[in-house]
């Protein structure tokens, strides 16, 4: 079984992986890494040197590669993956892939990401929680219908990680 985590930035993606990963021993890959290892930089640096769209077709290849593993794995995939080419469509057409959208409220993610927007190249020029929650506010607009077609949606808001974890697991 591949378990593949979708949301926003700041969304819990990597910590609530991070917990599956020990409570099912499951193997955890985050799918920004993988793709960094296997193609030797970061993905700022693929963005900046090959372009987007380089950067779109191999996020493409390694997630059809992931999802054929015969591995149990839990995948936390980058915000956006699950928007662009038919990403989305690949992973719901996988019958061994559970898809869960991990859901913040937009005041939350503002909340917890301008404390670490440095840490984050496409939020890092951002000054206020408010102009942070309106960016936020429309990529998640943008954004919505993709992650919307996961098979389960987990509202992480006011709960603890621990709480979080529990419910996922409940749904596999």
């Amino acid at each position: 079984m591949v378990v593949v985590l979708i949301g926003y930035m700041g969304s819990g993606k990597s910590s609530i992986g991070r917990r599956l990963s020990k409570k099912l021993d499951f193997d955890l890959i985050d799918l920004d890494d993988f793709i960094e290892e296997k193609e030797n930089a970061s993905v700022k640096e693929i963005f900046e040197s090959k372009g987007e769209i380089y950067f779109r077709k191999k996020e493409t290849e390694y997630l059809k590669q992931l999802l054929e593993t015969d591995k149990n794995l839990i995948l936390s995939l980058g915000g956006g993956t699950p928007c662009f080419g038919n990403n989305m469509d690949i992973i719901l057409s996988n019958k061994y892939a559970k898809s869960i959208y991990l859901k913040s409220s937009i005041p939350k993610l503002a909340k917890k990401l301008i404390k670490k927007k440095a840490k984050r190249p496409l939020i890092a020029h951002i000054q206020t929680e408010d102009a942070l929650a309106e960016f936020i506010g429309k990529h998640i607009f943008e954004r919505m219908p993709f992650y919307n077609r996961a098979e389960y949606v987990v509202n992480t808001d006011d709960k603890s990680k621990d709480k979080i974890t529990k419910e996922v697991m409940k749904l596999l």
